[in-house]
């Protein structure tokens, strides 16, 4: 065949293998979000004005100011803790330092209602930190997301440092450098990528933390994201949200072009070196090593201590009574099933979104691993779902999804919630993926390709083999992830069929100890689950270099 025709047939089937991912994101993604935009901006005629006045609207400015000064504080306070802790857990080695990084990056994965509602538990009235009245205030937001994203940092630094050739730092030792000139002119430079990348993206997730701001900044803090579902529930001004999304789509753009250009400059100064770069700890490392530690442990126990004990406290004393009224049926004007019955239905949507996302992530994996301009255009599709608000997502898909398959309307069916789920999760699978698939050496494809193996054959004796370990993390975080999805689940859940997230929101904003009480449970209880998962995928890490 000649050289020419065997281009265009690889060109023709790299196209159609991208046609599925393509095809689920048009469905499920674009669709939905083009919908919500036309009909917000565009129903019944284009009005300037109007669309002017919600830009200029105090509430409007407000949400953007304290979208950015949240975003802010979290990032700054996340490198802050992070970069150190890096250090500590990736460049040093030292006896159980594996089982202390599966426990750092727990933070992440557990779902931002838990989070919201620990650090509720810790600032509130009754809370060990409540005489310090940072109850519903910007402090402990930002805290709690300097409790989630720290270990974003960790990994993306920690894996960069561990990475670096120290001959380069001992060098400049030789030279006549002491150890803080070495580390300023010489190890600092190249982290900047590194950091820089990590700043983007925790910069990212602390813009677009939905759950955290809802729950703990309830009507007094708004952000562009509880802004857009204000507007949606309670004004039911789909223009101000259209509005609100648009802003908030390019505010997140620019951030993802940051990050993007930080991580090919990250990508650059490893290359494919396998350098260890790590060292034994040393006693004169305990000056450091104790205080980072000791930070990182109070910062993660001190909220989940607090939502256990709060789980645990009754007006009778401590019992586990909050824990079997999970498996009673509530009163109906509460909750229409148990909590158990809701934790079962999140458990099924957690795995079928799982498994569409992991399924669909390997897929584009794959393709980006072979560059080029149709691979990057590829990948800004893909993660154009973390630039648009989870809220506006499940907003869109209640106005378009019916009669789309075979006459079937999905607004009436709980496939909608998995879905939903695997549009979210979708990215961060990628994310986990691309790095590893990046990794293959070119030439084991190239000598697989000289024997007369196909793409597909290809694909499945050189690539899969290589990538079947880093597929089992990321489904394990597709379905930690999925199982905490609160954003988009909380629209197009349906009510008789709620998800363990929305059944704690319903049941925190109910009054009455009891059901404060079964939240704080129920809490607990998807917190153990998703870290579960998450400490069983961590296992199953290689070294691959994979980054969010």
């Amino acid at each position: 065949m000649p050289v020419h025709a065997r281009h265009s047939r690889r060109h023709l089937l790299w196209w159609s293998v991208a046609a599925l991912p393509l095809a689920f994101l048009g469905i499920f993604f674009f669709w939905p979000l083009i919908t919500v935009l036309v009909r917000g901006l565009w129903d019944g005629g284009f009005d300037w004005p109007g669309t002017w006045a919600v830009v200029v609207d105090p509430r409007t400015v407000d949400a953007v100011l304290t979208t950015a000064g949240l975003a802010t504080l979290g990032t700054l306070g996340s490198l802050a803790l992070g970069i150190p802790g890096a250090y500590v857990l990736y460049r040093l080695r030292w006896r159980g330092q594996a089982t202390v990084r599966g426990i750092a990056s727990v933070p992440f994965v557990l779902p931002t209602i838990v989070v919201a509602t620990a650090f509720t538990a810790l600032f509130g009235r009754s809370g060990p930190l409540g005489f310090l009245g940072w109850d519903q205030t910007v402090w402990a937001i930002a805290l709690a997301m300097v409790f989630y994203n720290t270990s974003v940092v960790l990994r993306i630094v920690g894996g960069t440092w561990a990475a670096l050739d120290p001959r380069t730092a001992d060098a400049a030792r030789t030279l006549g450098a002491n150890r803080r000139q070495a580390f300023t002119h010489v190890t600092l430079p190249a982290l900047v990528p590194a950091i820089a990348s990590a700043a983007s993206v925790v910069f990212l997730f602390c813009a677009t933390a939905f759950g955290i701001v809802l729950v703990m900044g309830g009507t007094r803090i708004n952000t562009l994201e509880t802004e857009i579902w204000l507007q949606v529930n309670q004004f039911l001004d789909m223009r101000a949200a259209a509005v609100l999304a648009i802003l908030q789509l390019l505010f997140v753009i620019g951030i993802l072009a940051a990050s993007a250009w930080a991580r090919r400059r990250r990508e650059r100064v490893l290359g494919t070196r396998t350098v260890d770069g790590t060292r034994a700890a040393q006693r004169r490392d305990l000056a450091l090593t104790i205080p980072v530690l000791t930070v990182l442990g109070l910062l993660m126990a001190a909220p989940l201590f607090a939502l256990i004990e709060r789980s645990l406290r009754t007006p009778d004393g401590y019992s586990f009574d909050y824990y079997a009224a999970l498996f009673t049926d509530p009163p109906a004007a509460v909750l229409p099933v148990s909590v158990w019955q809701a934790t079962l239905n999140s458990l099924t949507t957690a795995a079928i979104a799982a498994v569409v996302a992991t399924g669909l992530g390997l897929i584009v994996a794959s393709l980006l691993a072979r560059r080029g301009r149709r691979a990057a255009v590829l990948d800004a599709l893909v993660m154009m779902p973390l630039g648009v608000s989870a809220v506006v997502v499940g907003l869109g898909m209640l106005l378009t999804l019916n009669r789309v398959v075979l006459g079937v309307d999905l607004r009436g069916s709980w496939w909608l919630v998995p879905m939903a789920q695997a549009v979210v999760a979708l990215p961060l699978v990628v994310r986990t993926l691309v790095p590893p698939a990046k990794a293959i050496d070119p030439r084991m494809k190239a000598a697989a390709r000289t024997l007369g193996a196909g793409p597909t054959r290809e694909w499945a004796t050189v690539e899969w083999p290589l990538l079947r370990r880093p597929f089992g993390l990321a489904l394990g975080f597709a379905f930690a992830i999925s199982m905490g999805e609160f954003g988009a689940t909380s629209f197009v859940a349906r009510p008789d069929r709620p998800t363990l997230p929305t059944a704690i929101y319903r049941l925190l904003g109910r009054p009455g100890p009891e059901n404060i009480g079964m939240a704080f449970a129920a809490a607990v209880l998807l917190a153990v689950l998703t870290a579960s998962v998450m400490m069983v995928s961590e296992r199953m890490r290689t070294q691959i270099g994979g980054d969010l």
